[in-house]
């Protein structure tokens, strides 16, 4: 479910203009109950129009979400190299903290992370943690005993699941309030993964 190849040929401005309308209908009603018809009448397009675009909701949902998802991984940036076990944790600190930032001021992209994530492309997604776990291994921190790719996949589903505990924090907190705490916890869950369950409740390392 992708949208039809006319809607990439539109100017930019133009697509990011649709994508916005529609994030903000499926953030508010849900993806499950927002209204096609209402968001593409909001996007200034008749139904007849709207099908030279997309083969209908799902396409335009599925647009919408990728378009988080991209929005998401652009904040975290591409995962670099770290100079060593120090850099590499404030490197992925900051990611979360960009994150977190990020959807404290976009409620639209807060409130269909979960979803896009859940679509997310395999290769995009599990890519990102693929590159962090590589790095890791490389420091020597990281354990080599099982397969890259699985120990990524694992990382990844901790990370969701960690995401998930987080935006429901971030939904429920008041703007002025601080970022939610129990990031440590996610770090250690992270080093028992990595390091074979030694952690002992260390955290990070510095």
């Amino acid at each position: 479910m992708t949208p039809l190849p006319r809607f990439h040929r539109l100017p930019a401005e133009r697509r990011e203009a649709i994508l916005a309308v529609a994030r903000a209908h499926f953030a508010e009603h849900g993806p499950a109950s927002a209204s096609y018809n209402k968001i593409i009448e909001a996007a200034g397009f008749s139904k007849t129009a709207a099908y030279q675009y997309f083969d209908g909701r799902e396409d335009l949902l599925a647009a919408v979400l990728d378009d988080v998802l991209d929005r998401l991984l652009g904040v975290l940036g591409p995962w670099t190299p770290a100079r060593d076990e120090a850099d590499f944790w404030a490197r992925l600190e900051a990611g979360s903290s960009a994150l977190v930032t990020h959807l404290r001021a976009h409620p639209d992209d807060l409130a269909l992370a979960d979803a896009a994530v859940g679509r997310a492309r395999g290769e995009v997604w599990l890519g990102w943690f693929g590159a962090v776990v590589v790095d890791g291994q490389r420091l020597g921190f990281i354990r080599t005993d099982v397969d890259a790719a699985l120990l990524a996949g694992a990382t990844a589903a901790v990370m969701r699941a960690a995401d998930e505990w987080a935006l429901t924090a971030l939904r429920t907190a008041q703007p002025t309030e601080p970022a939610p705490p129990g990031s440590e916890q996610v770090w250690s869950l992270l080093r028992g993964l990595w390091n074979g369950g030694t952690d002992g409740g260390a955290g990070r390392a510095h």
